[in-house]
């Protein structure tokens, strides 16, 4: 029982502490630059899947019309 006490006690100090962090004028910078973090994250993803998208589209297209003209 003892081993099971200090567990929940460190796992009460941890939370305490976490949410003191998040209330402290430090906490809301920080959650804002890990939101900006993943908001650029998302971001970067869409314009790269926009390019490889774009790259296949018209390579596609650069394969049909030649083809279409006996290139290949």
């Amino acid at each position: 029982m003892g081993k099971n006490n200090k567990e929940k006690t460190i796992k009460n100090a941890v939370g305490v502490a976490g949410g003191a962090v998040l209330l402290a004028p430090v906490g809301i910078p920080i959650l804002h630059g890990l939101f900006g973090v993943a908001v650029v994250g998302l971001d970067l993803f869409a314009a790269g899947s926009l390019v490889a998208k774009s790259v296949n589209a018209l390579t596609g297209l650069y394969n049909r019309q030649a083809k279409s003209i006996g290139a290949y």
